[in-house]
């Protein structure tokens, strides 16, 4: 409701007449949430969306800036004022098309996209209310809007531009080489994905809790593509089942993008990371989403339960893999993070879901040591206090270990979530490729354009671990390239 007791009928009905002051008037609608208690032993989704109702409400509240501020802060360049207004005149389905002119994934970016740190830190709104929070909620009326789409008779198919006759291959069918395997397929060329696991969707079905992002949303998305045209082959480990050099040379694909994104964990490097019960937050969650652990006995994917659960890190991967051990069983979660919660690069959604559910913060602590009982099984977590410090590169206050102040925290499992890296599968069967000290493949950061001849890459695998809609920027800005490639044949 406006805050001025305006009814939302004649809100509704005065939607495009409303005056800048009577739209920022209009407060911020809830998005409203399945309660914590309910939740946190299931694997529903916890935001529920908005209605129509608050859907528009909440379109009510966009200025309509001339300098559109929100668009230059979204990696794909959606025009969020024009979807916006087509929902607050009740043209859902127009608001969804103008979406998808630059965003193919909507209804998964509106539910994992960090908007608040992209589009809408831009919001003209926000800063004329001097707070952030007060930004028009850019992410969930875009994911109402594909939400609307689900479930309704698909439109006409697009149609289809005259084939070039050239064929470009997707290596990786996460988001950045979903993004590029779309607009490369609207542009008429002949598109093949190509995926090392038995389900596409990349990080989006492996690493996202379903309770985040139901895997029937990603399988939807795909079947979109498909229907445009873009074939898809499961259970291809490029670089081992086929190289990139022989989909050139062998294959007759004339361009190849690789989007292979960070796959790679990376660990502590301390004493007992060996014994049972440790996992990296990629195989824990891969294990728990992908392989359906969370079915047990239906689905027997092994992995270890325990009622005691510490997991280190303070990103959205840690938040993930908390919540889903409190999903498989465990009675007490302990998020083991060096530095403060100010410094957590985590959403503030999804800590605060995560503190909901009752997920326990140990801040500014850091783990020294993984600590196991005879049978090789892990007991407890040795770790050392920690005290801010002055700022490192990344603009955080470095954290520094107190002497002396060492402890134990009993654990039966240790989920390590401190970040990933490329896997160096593809690469290093292409000496060609160049790569830096990381594993990162290098790119022409304008164009995805690597060392080798007809090979592009972007994303993750570029990036290192970065966000969903960052990877899908980098798949766009090399299919421009790629179909410019294929054109003129400049390299």
């Amino acid at each position: 409701m406006p805050e001025n007791s305006e009814r939302p009928e004649e809100l509704l009905r005065r939607a495009d007449e409303l005056t800048p002051k009577e739209r920022m008037a209009i407060p911020r609608q809830p998005m409203p949430e399945r309660p914590a208690e309910e939740r946190r032993r299931d694997q529903s989704e916890v935001p529920l969306g908005f209605d129509e109702l608050h859907a528009v409400i909440e379109a009510c509240r966009c200025l309509e800036c001339k300098s559109k501020p929100c668009v230059q802060g979204c990696p794909v360049g959606v025009d969020i004022p024009a979807f916006i207004r087509l929902i607050r005149q009740g043209d859902f389905e127009g608001a969804i098309a103008k979406i998808r002119e630059c965003n193919c994934l909507p209804a998964v970016t509106g539910r994992v996209c960090p908007q608040e740190e992209q589009c809408q830190l831009h919001c003209t709104l926000a800063k004329a209310r001097k707070d952030p929070e007060q930004a028009v909620s850019i992410g969930r009326l875009e994911r109402f809007v594909a939400d609307w789409e689900r479930g309704r008779e698909r439109p006409t198919p697009e149609t289809k531009p005259s084939p070039t006759g050239k064929r470009v291959a997707i290596v990786g069918s996460g988001p950045a080489g979903l993004s590029a395997a779309g607009d490369l397929v609207r542009m008429g060329h002949e598109v093949t994905v190509f995926e090392a696991f038995h389900k596409f969707g990349g990080v989006l079905v492996y690493g996202i809790p379903e309770f985040r992002l139901p895997k029937e949303i990603v399988d939807d998305e795909v079947g979109r593509l498909v229907e445009l045209g873009v074939r898809f082959e499961a259970n291809v480990v490029v670089g081992q089942t086929v190289t990139i050099d022989e989909l050139l040379e062998e294959e007759g694909f004339d361009a190849v993008f690789l989007g292979t994104g960070a796959g790679l964990p990376l660990f502590l490097g301390v004493p007992g990371e060996e014994l049972i019960g440790v996992y990296s937050a990629n195989e824990y969650l891969t294990r728990a989403n992908l392989m359906r652990a969370y079915e047990f006995p239906k689905v027997d994917t092994p992995i270890v339960r325990a009622g005691r659960v510490a997991v280190v890190g303070g990103g959205n991967v840690a938040m993930d893999a908390a919540r889903t051990a409190l999903r498989l069983g465990a009675q007490e979660v302990t998020l083991v993070y060096r530095r403060s919660r100010t410094e957590m690069p985590a959403r503030a959604e999804e800590i605060h879901h995560a503190e909901e559910e009752g997920v326990q913060f140990l801040l500014l602590a850091n783990p020294v040591a993984i600590l196991g009982d005879e049978t090789g099984r892990v007991r407890a977590l040795r770790c050392v206090r920690m005290e801010l410090g002055e700022p490192d590169a990344s603009g955080r206050r470095r954290p520094v270990a107190v002497p002396g102040s060492e402890f134990d925290l009993p654990a039966e499992l240790v989920i390590v979530a401190i970040g990933n890296g490329p896997n160096p599968l593809a690469t290093s069967t292409t000496p060609d490729l160049k790569t830096d000290s990381r594993g990162r493949i290098v790119v022409d950061p304008a164009t995805g354009k690597t060392s080798k001849r007809g090979v592009f890459a972007g994303g993750d695998v570029v990036l290192g671990a970065a966000t969903v809609i960052l990877a899908m920027g980098e798949g766009r800005k090399a299919a421009r390239a790629i179909d410019r490639f294929l054109a003129t044949g400049e390299w």
